[in-house]
């Protein structure tokens, strides 16, 4: 669920989460119950970096969308496959 901001006239601003559909315009105060306004504000599309991000997420990518090979391997060559230490790559299927 989203995390929204809003904005109490007398305090400070504070965060709440709820769900898209449900969200209102005005909740109370957690600290003097008045009614506070939701805020407009940037969302927060990842807490990492975006190569944290990929590393995070190529797992879960290559598990429903593996790479497509366009051409066979050079014969008499046979790429190693190096070690890992991502504990999530134990779950992967092996060939």
């Amino acid at each position: 669920m989203p995390i929204y901001e809003f904005r109490c006239p007398q305090c400070s601003v504070f965060e709440e989460t709820h769900a898209m559909a449900s969200v209102p315009d005005t909740v109370s105060c957690p600290n003097c119950n008045s009614p506070s306004r939701r805020r407009i504000s940037a969302p927060r599309l990842s807490i990492a970096g975006s190569a944290a991000f990929k590393l995070v997420d190529s797992p879960k990518r290559s598990a429903h969308a593996p790479e497509v090979v366009s051409s066979l391997p050079a014969p008499g060559r046979r790429k190693v496959q190096a070690y890992t230490a991502n504990p999530l790559h134990k779950k992967l299927p092996r060939p």
